[in-house]
């Protein structure tokens, strides 16, 4: 018959092919997939946004941030590094003097580092591995130290180093930093070394290793991440402590840490916000510098000493 296509039925020709349907499996994958480029952008911002103003701020010359505050992005010919001039040159200079203030927090924050960690892996791996009595309750022990609020151990820390002639230096500061952060630190430190198997360490005992060189060649590798880890928690707690900084150099400004200039740049009324958005921006490069050179290391260590076959 005329004008009727010869093979298909008529609803298929008047209508066409019919929609897919979707599935709910493929609507939720879909769904959440956008979701999650959502939350992941909004995070970056949050993050990162209230950074850039920082650093944006601190390389705009005054006059021009009077002017125009809200500006979220500025040539290269109105970039002034006179803010960060002011915030490094020292005191005597006209500055605000954060390059001493800077290799005292150095000095302090890798000195609690390093005598927190020669105390914390012996301890950790003796109570991980050892059999003594009161094993089970020494982990409380080592908790129930942060019950206490740093003030209350504030005035009899500070009249004790009064007395024995340490007030006002740093290995003062550096003493108490590591007798608060050792405790957690053995703590943290002894839940990775329950998950290192104990096979490995018969083996090597059965080869002929000591126990110090057990711990030395089989236990320490394997428990790199969390050494690292653990290192770089305990550097952000001495580089941003105020409190016990305050207290034991607020009288000799020449050792004053990080903390207590930046906190002098906030208070004070007469400094202008670039300076201090400077000041803030020297005080956070560090962290993030240190953190980007031990992300090698934590990666290492999730493979290094595995048993090979």
């Amino acid at each position: 018959m005329a004008g009727t296509e010869v093979g298909l039925p008529p609803s298929a020709s008047a209508s066409g092919p019919a929609p897919r349907r979707f599935s709910r499996d493929e609507v939720e994958t879909r769904v959440f997939g956008v979701l999650r480029v959502v939350v992941i952008v909004g995070l970056l911002i949050v993050t990162l946004f209230p950074f850039y103003y920082m650093v944006l701020l601190s390389f705009r010359p005054l006059d021009r941030v009077l002017q125009d505050p809200g500006a979220l992005w500025v040539g290269p010919s109105e970039w002034d590094l006179g803010s960060y001039l002011t915030v490094l040159a020292s005191s005597a200079s006209g500055g605000q003097g954060f390059l001493q203030f800077m290799a005292n927090s150095a000095l302090v924050s890798f000195g609690t580092v390093a005598l927190t960690l020669l105390i914390a892996l012996p301890g950790a791996y003796a109570v991980s591995r050892l059999q003594f009595f009161g094993r089970r309750q020494v982990g409380v022990l080592f908790l129930a130290v942060y019950l206490f609020p740093s003030i209350l151990l504030a005035v009899p820390l500070f009249v004790f180093f009064s007395r024995i002639g340490l007030r006002g230096s740093l290995v003062g500061l550096l003493i108490v930093y590591v007798s608060q952060i050792v405790a957690v630190s053995i703590y943290m430190l002894r839940n990775y070394f329950d998950t290192v198997p104990v096979s490995l360490e018969e083996a090597a005992a059965i080869d002929g290793c000591s126990r110090l060189g057990v711990m030395r060649r089989i236990s320490l590798p394997l428990a790199m991440p969390a050494i690292v880890a653990n290192a770089l928690f305990v550097f952000m707690i001495a580089w941003n402590e105020f409190l016990f900084a305050l207290l034991f150099l607020v009288e000799d400004r020449d050792r004053w840490t990080v903390s207590l200039g930046l906190s002098q740049l906030a208070g004070g009324i007469e400094i202008p916000t670039t300076v201090l958005m400077a000041g803030s921006v020297i005080v956070t490069i560090p962290i993030i510098v240190v953190f980007f050179a031990c992300e090698r290391l934590l990666t290492e260590g999730l493979t290094a000493g595995a048993e090979k076959g």
